[in-house]
């Protein structure tokens, strides 16, 4: 039953049935399905699938950004349970955000949701941020990993102005940066 049911979820990325990854997140829930597994070996194997896809030219740029989308909809009914479950410490803190310029978002939730899945507390910013939204998020919560974003080669560079600017605020023997 539960390998059924984790083969379904990762279809429903493939296919990019948003409903069908709802109804399949919640039904692995009420039938006592660990989180973490579902998400392991249903969404991101989906989502694996949609790269692989459109690595190969059968799916496009549409499809991948559709199976993103329908991903962090089973993520967004998941990630809360499996949170409630955790007995575990939390492995680190990250803020993680996409640089400002940079609205390109599928990678950088991709990563916060792996690293949650593996015990990290992920406080996700947004896109298009500004070092001073990095550097705020990093004294609120308190992090010590950062991540950042840049898909695009003209906005790499607000990667290294992040770096100075976080050395700068004398955060950066607090966080490590990736």
């Amino acid at each position: 039953m539960s390998e059924e049911i984790y083969e379904k979820l990762a279809q429903a990325v493939i296919d990019g049935e948003v409903d069908d990854v709802i109804e399949l997140a919640n039904q692995a829930l009420d039938d006592g399905l660990d989180p973490l597994t579902c998400i392991n070996e249903g969404l991101t194997k989906g989502i694996q699938r949609v790269g692989e896809l459109f690595s190969s030219g059968e799916y496009f740029l549409p499809e991948l950004i559709i199976g993103a989308d329908v991903m962090k909809a089973g993520l967004d009914i998941l990630e809360p349970a499996m949170l409630a479950d955790q007995k575990r410490e939390v492995a680190g803190k990250v803020v993680l955000g996409t640089v400002k310029g940079d609205l390109h978002e599928i990678g950088k939730t991709l990563v916060g949701t792996m690293l949650t899945a593996n015990g990290f507390q992920v406080i996700d910013i947004g896109v298009d941020k500004s070092s001073a939204d990095f550097i705020a998020a990093i004294k609120e919560e308190e992090a010590n990993i950062v991540g950042a974003s840049a898909l695009l080669t003209t906005t790499m560079l607000q990667q290294k102005e992040l770096i100075k600017a976080i050395e700068e605020a004398g955060l950066r023997e607090q966080v490590k940066i990736m």
